[in-house]
């Protein structure tokens, strides 16, 4: 077995890593043809991941003209226990205002602790509601994976 399929996360792997990280970093082509990377938090969606952002930023009007991106998450503070994602995803860009408030309310859910389904408080609701018009929602759905988990290897290359 080589090492690349050694460290490579299965299914299950993939679905808890992304469900105890927190950050991610996105990556659109930005007007001048360069990369822009932007960190983002995010919540787990289908087979991919969800967030979402103002309108009005630079990473918006990158997808609005090209709907592609790659999405890193990493973490690890030796090579040994390096672990990390690689998602090339196809975006859908959301623009209704009742579904990004339900995006806003799902992400803010899941950075206060909250399970899926549990009450939402009425601040929060208003909170995300005034910020919501502002915003859009970005779905990444993911066309190619790559993943890694060096502690797999029991600290040996």
């Amino acid at each position: 077995m080589s090492r690349r399929d050694q460290i490579r996360m299965t299914a299950d792997e993939l679905a808890a890593y992304l469900d105890e990280q927190k950050v991610i970093n996105v990556a659109t082509i930005g007007p001048n043809g360069r990369p822009h990377l932007a960190p983002l938090w995010y919540y787990p969606h289908g087979t991919g991941i969800a967030t979402w952002t103002y309108g009005s930023s630079q990473k918006a009007k990158n997808l609005e003209r090209d709907p592609h991106a790659t999405v890193l998450i990493e973490d690890g503070e030796s090579y040994d226990k390096l672990r990390g994602i690689s998602l090339e995803a196809d975006v859908e860009v959301i623009t209704d205002t009742a579904v990004v408030t339900q995006m806003g309310i799902n992400l803010m859910q899941r950075y206060a602790g909250a399970k899926p389904g549990d009450p939402v408080p009425d601040q929060l609701t208003g909170f995300i509601g005034k910020q919501a018009p502002k915003r859009i929602g970005l779905i990444f759905t993911p066309t190619k994976i790559v993943s890694w988990d060096h502690t797999k290897l029991g600290g040996t290359y």
